[in-house]
């Protein structure tokens, strides 16, 4: 073993697993084990120890967050080194981004094209009602098609639930259209016909996503033998919650060297629901020879008497009223605590009240241990429920927050109910006021009387407003849009979001906007809920291509809204912001899922939930097509699937706490759930008269710290701009309504990129005009659908010319083509930079960086401001080049593909010494970003002429 390599204080089992780096390799990491410090260190073992080039390493994980946070810690890790690091090289993120980032680098030979869109769950079920009706209500055995429910949005949700599954387990659809059961072939018709209505749509679900990427490897040798090649060690975090696709992925992957490493923890399998399979980890040894098992099983977490308590929850298998035997379906394993116990009293404890008392015993509980000083602040201590949606858990939120005691709750389905929420809705809804007479008078009949209600209760909040005089002008201006609506004598300009970004130039929306960004999340939340209705307004216009309302479909515009779309969304709920930066918010007690805290640790947990019971999975139709048609036979018994599951589920929740876990339960005719009844009654009681309170003195929770990324062009040119753009646009993620002309820029942009890639293959032959055209017309044809905008004739034909003159310019030129579209990256102390660049080229030690422009070559006297930013971009880029590669960039050149006379290009020279100021200017620039001062407005009225949140600047 290497005595030089700084392991930090990794335990004997921690150092194997991070010096054991070839062949296959399971680590079995049980709760507060130092699971990502042993997977941080491993990386930087490979390639500080063994040498290996970050672009050779792939580290798979399950969620955005857990990528940040790897990719935060891996490149710190480097740095203290003197390693830079480069994270675009590295393939690191959550198997979805992974599989992107295969589906870009060989998109010559996927089945989805260019330019296809990613469809979240809203979308999928959108898009199957949008259908419904035309296409899938007319399959031939649609009648047989198995439904438990049959309002319409429950059947799209049912189709989605059905395709997803067949994509997940590769379902054999062949033969369940051979089969004697129409219900089975119903399902073969409905996956057929969503696949067919994807393709033609050129989107892909998340389940397409990683089946493409399957695709990919499995039916194309040369991509398979790419990947083998380039990546030489796979490691897959979470490994318990993958699906039968991203085993299969993760085999491949590694099909050549045998260097996986996969790691997890049986015992915390909790998305079932998701098609994850715990059977995964647990067969992972029978896919090799030999396979070498780890099990992490120090526990620097939580307190003995907690690891305690949850280790025996995990034996106690037997009870008065239930009974299982985990048998082969859990790696036997004993969780032990590291920490010295705390010696003063019990840390496992019960708070238990009657129903009428019990809310505001726990309030009662949780002032007591801020005032005799136990904790500092109020996200010390984490709720964790099975569902923050249940009476019980809003009860509880709603008696806090009476008390003074603010909760972070974003899951809860609260949104809806927020006074911005509603004060738009209400605004909306006046300002159509034939909808409003329409529903009053119940042409709407199939609107279901909570929507009703719902609606009456924001016109009712946005009277209240109005009937204000300081909102007097606030009035007019929805009386005369109103009239206007009411009667519409000509087309408009705008659409249902641009009403809603004229509204901010009121209060109490004005002052919304003006919450300042480095305050709480509690704080942000009303802006960051204004964002994100703009958001879902945007995506119906989307979906419903509204560009603007007009004479003939303002009223079907305006009623599909209200009676479908929001409808639908209300129904299903959305959630508020999370802010990723940050473990939970200061000042706040944070009421959470049990899956939500996967991952989480606190000072004190308190869970609830316990009158659950395990539950069978209801869809029992969709199990059978898995077990009759996948690719494996079932797995765990289904009789003990439920047992399983939900003891996994709150083995989850006990280890999330570090030194106080508390259970409750307020004392009700709904006894406690059988499973817990034992173990809950041997418990002793606290409550804010007896609680030990001089026993306790919490640490912090701990800070997250996740470094923000940020390009030239998306990022640092966008804020010198105009800083408040950057904060709404950047910052609050609000949905632009008027954006720049980009499509014919982007189709010029794109097929210039596909002559560099065929010449980088070695297909030069096949850069010719009849071929550009060609291929110009197909990024056209995905171009115009994903963004529903449209090119005249005339205008295809002056993109054509472009780069058939690039093309003639070049002269056969194309092996000093070295890279195109490169994606480049430097990890610095606190944030990462990134960028593409458009073309390397060169010969020797020596290249250049190019940059295109679709558009005439400025005059160089007049546009210096313009010119001096591209100077600036191509500068930094060509930092990063060198450092990438070692090789040093000779010229930096713009090309602009409009110059049809002249010389297209404007050559810089690469000024060594300026490259100082170039990146201490984007420094500065990105601090200000991360210190969220939005105070400087711009300079260039350009700028404004265009902008959404023109309305709130005018005072």
């Amino acid at each position: 073993m290497n005595t030089d390599f700084d392991y930090g204080n990794a335990n004997d089992e921690q150092r194997r697993a991070i010096t054991t780096t070839e062949g296959p390799v399971l680590i079995t990491a049980g709760p507060g084990t130092g699971k990502t410090f042993t997977i941080v260190k491993r990386v930087a073992y490979l390639i500080l120890e063994k040498h290996v080039e970050p672009s050779s390493i792939l580290v798979a994980t399950f969620t955005e967050k857990a990528a940040k946070e790897l990719i935060t810690r891996i490149s710190s890790e480097l740095e203290n080194h003197g390693v830079d690091f480069d994270p675009e090289e590295m393939y690191i993120g959550t198997f979805h981004s992974i599989c992107l980032r295969l589906i870009k680098e060989h998109i010559e030979f996927s089945n989805v094209r260019r330019n296809y869109r990613i469809a979240d769950s809203f979308d999928q079920q959108y898009l199957v009602y949008q259908n419904l009706w035309s296409r899938f209500k007319k399959l031939p055995h649609f009648a047989d098609f198995p439904l438990q429910r049959t309002r319409s949005w429950d059947i799209c949700e049912k189709i989605c639930s059905v395709s997803n599954a067949a994509t997940e387990e590769l379902l054999d659809v062949e033969a369940m259209f051979a089969s004697n059961d129409v219900a089975v072939i119903a399902c073969a018709e409905v996956i057929e016909e969503y696949n067919d209505l994807l393709t033609e749509c050129n989107w892909l679900d998340f389940a397409h996503i990683q089946l493409e990427a399957l695709h990919l490897l499995e039916y194309h040798p040369c991509v398979l033998a790419a990947v083998n090649n380039q990546i030489r060690y796979v490691m897959i975090d979470e490994y318990q919650d993958t699906n039968f696709i991203q085993e299969r992925l993760t085999l491949l992957l590694a099909e050549k060297t045998g260097n996986v490493c996969v790691v997890g923890d049986d015992d915390q399998a909790l998305y079932r629901f998701r098609g994850a399979t715990v059977r995964n980890i647990l067969e992972f040894p029978e896919h090799f020879v030999s396979c070498l098992r780890i099990d992490l099983t120090k526990n620097y977490r939580s307190d003995p008497g907690i690891v305690s308590f949850y280790n025996e929850w995990m034996e106690h298998t037997a009870g008065p009223r239930f009974r299982f035997d985990w048998g082969k379906y859990r790696f036997e394993k004993q969780i032990v605590a590291q920490r010295a116990a705390n010696g003063k009293t019990e840390t496992v404890a019960k708070v238990d009240a009657d129903m009428d008392d019990w809310p505001d015993a726990v309030c009662d509980l949780i002032l007591g241990l801020k005032e005799h000083g136990c904790i500092k602040d109020y996200n010390q201590i984490a709720f964790l429920f099975r569902s923050v949606k249940h009476a019980n858990a809003r009860m509880l939120a709603d008696r806090f927050e009476e008390r003074g005691i603010n909760v972070y709750s974003p899951r809860s389905n609260e949104f809806f109910g927020r006074d911005e929420v509603r004060l738009i809705f209400g605004i909306l809804l006046l300002l159509f006021p034939r909808y409003v007479e329409k529903l009053q008078q119940g042409q709407f009949p199939f609107l279901d009387e909570g929507t009703m209600h719902y609606y009456a209760s924001c016109i009712m909040q946005a009277n209240e407003l109005l009937s204000k005089d300081e909102n007097a002008e606030l009035r007019r201006w929805i009386a005369t849009r109103g009239r206007a609506h009411y009667r519409l004598m000509e087309n408009t300009d705008y659409n249902l979001s641009s009403l809603i970004y004229q509204l901010f130039e009121f209060e109490p929306f004005r002052s919304i906007l003006d919450t300042p960004l480095n305050t709480g999340v509690h704080d942000q939340r009303a802006v960051r809920n204004l964002s994100k209705l703009v958001g879902i307004t945007g995506k119906y216009e989307y979906l419903q291509r509204v560009n603007i309302l007009t004479i003939d479909r303002i009223n079907s515009i305006v009623e599909h809204f209200f009676n479908t779309y929001f409808r639908f969304l209300r129904a299903g709920g959305i959630n508020e912001y999370e802010d990723e930066t940050e473990y939970v918010p200061s000042g706040c007690v944070p009421f959470l899922t049990i899956h939500q805290s996967k991952g989480m640790e606190f000072p004190v947990v308190i869970v609830d939930s316990l009158y659950d019971t395990p539950r069978k999975t209801p869809d029992d139709a969709l199990q059978q097509l898995k077990d009759r048609y996948g690719s494996r036979e079932s797995f765990e018994p289904a009789e003990d699937i439920k047992w399983f599951d939900f003891w996994r589920l709150y083995y989850t929740a006990f280890s999330r706490a570090q030194d106080l876990l508390l259970l409750t339960h307020p004392e009700t005719s709904r006894r406690i759930g059988k499973a817990f009844e034992e173990p809950y009654e041997q418990l002793p009681s606290v409550n804010a008269a007896t609680f030990p309170y001089e026993a306790f003195r919490f640490q912090a929770v701990k800070e997250t710290d996740l470094k923000p990324s940020f390009s030239f062009t998306t990022d640092i040119s966008l804020y010198e701009g105009c800083s408040v753009q950057y904060k709404f646009y950047r910052d609050l993620e609000f949905t632009p309504v008027r954006t720049a002309a980009t499509l014919f820029g982007q189709l010029v942009h794109q097929t210039i990129e596909d002559a560099h890639r065929a010449a980088l293959r070695g297909e030069t032959d096949t850069i010719t005009a009849e071929n550009t055209d060609s291929w110009l017309l197909a990024n056209y044809s995905t171009l115009s659908k994903a963004q529903h905008a449209y090119l005249s004739d005339v205008v295809i034909k002056a993109a054509q010319r472009q780069v058939r003159h690039y093309v003639e310019r070049r002269q056969g030129r194309w092996d000093d083509i070295i890279e195109a579209e490169v994606e480049i990256g430097l990890s610095k102390s606190d944030y990462i930079i990134h960028g593409t660049v458009d073309l390397v080229e060169g010969d020797g030690d020596t290249v250049d960086v190019v940059d295109f422009k679709s558009e005439r070559k400025p005059d160089v006297n007049h546009d210096y401001e313009e010119l001096e930013t591209y100077r600036k971009q191509l500068m930094l880029y060509a930092h990063l080049i060198e450092e990438k590669t070692g090789r040093k960039v000779g010229r930096m050149r713009l090309y602009y593909t409009g110059e049809e006379a002249g010389n297209p290009e404007i050559t810089f020279s690469h000024d060594e010494d300026s490259i100082d100021s170039v990146t201490q200017e984007f420094d500065d620039v990105a601090h200000k970003i991360i210190q969220k001062e939005y105070g400087a407005r711009a300079t260039n009225g350009r700028l404004c002429e265009n902008c959404d949140f023109r309305f709130y600047c005018k005072y």
